[in-house]
């Protein structure tokens, strides 16, 4: 239980530090009514809150006998996961939304057991749909990468 409350406050420190480092930032230009802030302040308020009641809960977490146990196959997947986040996040910009999210999808849905095919198919609807949604409906502009030839 202790662990737990100096988890979460070592997490709500955090999340003050980058609330605070995320408050002043203004943008030249704005393409969404409420500015580029108020997302992470948003996520940051949020995720504040739930720590505040990690901290002060009265009673402790009780894991049942359903919840995984974070044996080496769990933590390994874990880690596999944030590599291939991080690798998104490197591949965003010169690969474009797309295919960064097809070439990090596909093997995600692999390491939680989908089989190649559906994986294959779900992932690529899934990022083409995406794509699609979020640069034509909502008028949020993400990247194509190699794609861009595509786009006229």
């Amino acid at each position: 239980m202790l662990l737990q409350r100096i988890f979460a406050s070592v997490l709500l420190l955090a999340c003050l530090g980058l609330a605070l480092m995320a408050w002043p930032y203004q943008a030249d230009y704005s393409y969404e009514p409420v500015g580029p802030r108020a997302f992470p302040l948003l996520m940051l308020g949020l995720m504040g809150c739930a720590l505040l009641y990690m901290v002060f809960r009265p009673t402790p977490i009780v894991h049942s006998e359903d919840d995984p146990q974070l044996d080496r196959e769990t933590l390994n997947k874990i880690g596999l996961c944030v590599m291939l986040l991080l690798i998104f996040a490197g591949l965003f910009e010169p690969l474009g939304f797309i295919l960064s999210s097809m070439l990090i999808g596909i093997p995600m849905a692999r390491l939680y057991g989908g089989r190649w095919l559906p994986s294959v198919v779900v992932t690529t609807l899934m990022a083409v749909g995406l794509y699609l949604l979020f640069d034509k409906l909502m008028d949020v502009p993400l990247p194509l990468g190699l794609l861009d030839v595509l786009e006229n």
